[in-house]
């Protein structure tokens, strides 16, 4: 490094310790960052104050290169916005090269998702232990009204918990749910969950301070309902009892695996975007890798140079 870039680099950090108080350790780090970044630049024969636009692409291209995970790229991409951004206003260059940079898109994670033998698990369990008597009949009764209900939709929790009691006078196989923005949509019920949830229906009744709630699933709560994070947990121990991990477990996971079971069942992809009420397509395709794994099947099973190669003569 120059000594005009490293007098530079001082000035920065001076600033961020003296006018920010930062630590330490975010000194440290900030400056070995930017040794980093002025390295590179040394090989491109470009000091760190005059670096433009592109030598700071491709000091990013490099990073990538060398197999740094796009959380680290942007951490490095932030010490340089910050940096560049005091030279700026410090009248030390007459424009900021950090200005249009984009920042390393983070992959997105797949979801969890559940086998269809895992979700029969427990909504078996959910079924024997509703027909078990005793005080807490009513609350597994609920249990296996929400579980079929969650599986038969893909609602989002809050979409759920806050259900408004008059689908219990709904007719037919189908209900209006109310998701994000307000926005309505339809939502068809398995057989299953009808059953389920007319179960519930009569039991609810029995209850007057429940039957008189405007809310499906109606609490002692600051809602009125039932709260997500109590379903989260009833959840969780149904699984533990039905031998799955409640780590791997939660409302969000099975709404997870209503997508991704359809997907491999053979629904289509606009199709399951609607029922989860997705407003735009992107965030559906994360259950790609699902209609990737069938189509690699279909093909591997039907093409018929597939069938060749597995029938060499």
């Amino acid at each position: 490094m120059s000594d005009l870039s490293r007098a530079r680099v001082d000035a920065f950090l001076e600033m961020l310790s003296a006018e920010r108080g930062a630590a330490a350790n975010t000194l440290l780090s900030y400056e070995r960052d930017l040794e980093d970044l002025a390295s590179f630049l040394s090989g491109r024969k470009v000091s760190v104050g005059n670096a433009s636009r592109d030598d700071l692409v491709a000091y990013l291209a490099d990073l990538s290169r060398r197999g740094f995970q796009p959380t680290s790229q942007a951490r490095r991409l932030s010490a340089m916005r910050q940096f560049y951004k005091f030279l700026y206003a410090e009248n030390l260059r007459g424009d900021d090269p950090t200005a249009i940079l984009d920042a390393p898109k983070k992959a997105r994670p797949l979801p969890k998702v559940l086998t269809v033998e895992d979700v029969n698990g427990m909504l078996t369990l959910a079924e024997e232990e509703s027909l078990e008597e005793g005080p807490e009949q009513p609350q597994r009764i609920r249990l296996l009204a929400l579980l079929e209900l969650l599986y038969a939709t893909g609602m989002r929790v809050s979409e759920l918990v806050s259900l408004p009691a008059k689908v219990l006078t709904q007719e037919g196989r189908f209900l209006v749910v109310k998701g994000k923005g307000n926005k309505e949509r339809l939502v068809p019920l398995s057989r299953t969950a009808i059953e389920a949830l007319a179960r519930y229906g009569a039991i609810r009744v029995e209850n007057p301070v429940h039957a008189a709630s405007s809310f499906l699933f109606p609490a002692a709560s600051k809602e009125g309902h039932l709260p997500r994070q109590v379903f989260a947990r009833e959840l969780k121990d149904l699984a533990v009892r039905a031998g799955l991990s409640a780590a791997a477990v939660s409302p969000h996971v099975l709404r997870h695996a209503f997508a991704s079971h359809l997907l491999g069942n053979g629904a289509d992809l606009r199709v399951v975007q609607e029922l989860l009420g997705h407003s735009d397509i992107s965030t559906t395709q994360i259950y790609t890798h699902v209609l990737d794994e069938r189509l690699q099947q279909l093909v591997q099973t039907h093409h018929p140079l597939a069938k060749q190669a597995k029938n060499p003569d």
